[in-house]
């Protein structure tokens, strides 16, 4: 017999592209298969079918118009599990479908086409799906049809929100055997098990934090805006080379003190007995309450300081002046008290109102001239950017995926970036190469005066500072604030012959960047691979029997509210001009229109 079966249907491809004759003899692997592809005839042909019989062992189908003779009759082949065709009318008298509106286009058809772009974008829109189905299959679904279509496919590929829950005891026992040393640990709540928190670090993280990056934590959290909420923190480092380093990640079923409570002391059973032997740690966030008493508790020796950007924006909007903002940020970065306190009083002289704010917001802990912790010139958290971009492309996965998203993510920069790292020859790494360089070039036009073997005095048209190479102090303070020799040192250092790279902070070259990334992130075997979880088994966090379900929090029906976090908001504003001859801001001198 001569085989006319089709090849399985593409779901990538418009149904226009399928070859959609039927003939009979025509073969099929299963019945299902047959009903799936008389269905794409329909709606290429824009004829409504009606299923008259089906069964295991017969498909009869005809076209729903009155009179129209068209049919077609499948029954299965004996001994095997094929069908064919047995009988085919052909031929359409009526006029079919003349609207856009298609029976055949259920939620099932909807999901199979788009199966393959969800797969490579989660974030697919409904709205783009019923664009893309109308423009390619010439077929108008619902919004509905389309979020239920969405949502089933991406059931099909990654599992449901309830089947993620479940598998989260045998995930972080997966993490713990294939990642040695890495902490992975997941908790449920009340006596049904709901879940409450997850916390996982791996151990390349925690090896390149204690032994390769400078001492400092950004704290911040992002919400999840999937269908059982919750809240997504993270404590970051940053490498030699300024990127970010994240340490650890927790996810929580709702942002609390308790919480973050726990979630720093996580974090301090994690360093255990390293940050005896680290310099006194720097820890930047929000400060919101319930950080402010986590980190007390858990780091009482660390410094912790305001995101400066939090800090800014807080101003900004508390006093809308451009003026004041620009002298603001003067002061944010006066580098000694008598400098600082001089913009302070010049701001007072415009406002009286922020000398409450300053009081409210201390410059303890947040200006440079007076917060005591050393930040290396990281003032802002890049954490937040980060969080943001995983919620906001995860919110749709389980919580598994959701969590395999992000190792991959992190997977994917160790490799890019120990690689990276192998390729630099230099003794520190571009970014601190380059402001380095940037010192050596300014030293230039100093005159230098020894004091002693270690002591310097360096002299320039603006003011005289005293260096000392042993204690790597400049009066300045630019040196012990950024980590790197100041233009000061670097005059005193090139006038006794010394390499100024080799008197930066060991956290700025290049074999700490490589030591950051030294250690692999391996992989997790498939999930059918794992353990599964019996039902009603008790036990605690580390059990992977224990069955875990979702949390009581859920997703209030609705279009959620997105913030978005623009990129300009992450850096320092621009200066704003004044008009010397005026006074008002907005132009130079130059271009006033006042006369002289």
């Amino acid at each position: 017999m001569e085989d006319h079966s089709l090849p399985a249907p593409d779901t990538s491809l418009s149904l226009t592209e399928y070859v959609l004759d039927l003939a009979i003899g025509q073969e099929f692997p299963d019945v299902e298969t047959c009903r799936r592809r008389l269905k794409n005839i329909a709606l290429v042909q824009h004829f409504d079918l009606r299923i008259v019989k089906s069964d295991r062992s017969r498909f009869i189908a005809k076209c729903s118009k009155e009179g129209c003779p068209w049919r077609v009759h499948v029954a299965k082949c004996p001994g095997v599990p094929t069908f064919t065709v047995r009988t085919l009318h052909g031929e359409h008298t009526c006029e079919g479908v003349l609207n856009l509106h298609h029976q055949q286009a259920s939620v099932g058809w909807v999901a199979r086409s788009v199966e393959a772009r969800v797969r490579d974008n989660p974030r697919y829109k409904p709205k783009e799906i019923l664009q893309d189905i109308r423009d390619q299959h010439g077929v108008a679904v619902s919004y509905m049809q389309a979020w239920r279509g969405k949502e089933r496919s991406m059931a099909a590929l990654h599992g449901t929100f309830e089947e993620g829950y479940r598998l989260l005891p045998a995930y972080c026992e997966q993490i713990r055997k294939t990642n040695p040393g890495s902490i992975a640990s997941v908790f449920a709540i009340g006596q049904e098990n709901c879940f409450h928190r997850l916390f996982i670090s791996y151990r390349a993280s925690i090896y390149g934090f204690i032994h390769a990056c400078r001492p400092l934590l950004e704290l911040d959290r992002a919400h999840l805006k999937g269908k059982y909420l919750g809240s997504l923190l993270c404590a970051a480092a940053v490498d030699a080379d300024d990127a970010l380093f994240p340490l650890a990640i927790a996810i929580v079923d709702v942002e609390s003190d308790e919480n973050w409570m726990w979630f720093m002391s996580e974090l301090r059973k994690l360093l255990g007995v390293s940050t005896d032997n680290m310099p006194r740690l720097t820890i930047l966030s929000e400060r919101q309450r319930g950080v402010v008493e986590a980190v007390e508790t858990h780091f009482p020796s660390a410094f912790h300081g305001f995101c400066l950007r939090y800090v800014s924006e807080n101003f900004r909007d508390t006093f809308k002046n451009a003026k004041l903002v620009n002298i603001f940020w003067n002061a944010v970065y006066a580098l000694t008290a008598v400098e600082f306190d001089s913009k302070i009083a010049e701001m007072a002289e415009i406002s009286q109102d922020v000398i409450p704010w300053f009081q409210h917001f201390p410059p303890q802990l947040w200006a440079v001239a007076y917060f005591e912790g050393v930040r290396y010139g990281h003032f802002t958290l890049g954490v937040t950017e980060l969080l943001y971009n995983w919620a906001l492309e995860c919110h749709e996965l389980p919580i598994v995926q959701m969590m395999e998203h992000i190792r991959h993510q992190l997977s994917s920069w160790y490799n890019d970036r120990r690689d990276m790292g192998m390729r630099w020859a230099s003794i520190l790494v571009p970014s601190a190469e380059k402001r380095v360089l940037e010192a050596m070039a300014d030293a230039r036009c100093y005159q230098v005066l020894r004091a002693n073997e270690v002591e310097f005095e360096i002299v320039s048209t603006e003011r005289t500072n005293i260096v000392d190479i042993q204690t790597r102090v400049c009066s300045c303070r630019r040196w012990h604030i950024y980590g790197l020799p100041c233009a000061h040192a670097a005059a005193a250092l090139m006038s006794c012959g010394h390499n100024v790279h080799l008197f930066a902070e060991p956290w700025f070259t290049v074999a700490s960047y490589r030591e950051s990334y030294s250690q692999m992130i391996n992989p997790i075997p498939d999930k059918s691979l794992w353990k599964e979880p019996s039902e009603g088994t008790e036990g605690g966090s580390a059990n992977v029997d224990i069955t875990i379900r979702p949390p009581k929090t859920r997703r209030p029906p609705g279009r959620p509210k997105k913030k978005v976090l623009r990129v300009e908001n992450f850096k320092r504003p621009k200066r704003v001009v004044q008009c010397g001859r005026c006074h008002m801001l907005g132009h130079s001198q130059k271009k006033c229109t006042l006369p002289s």
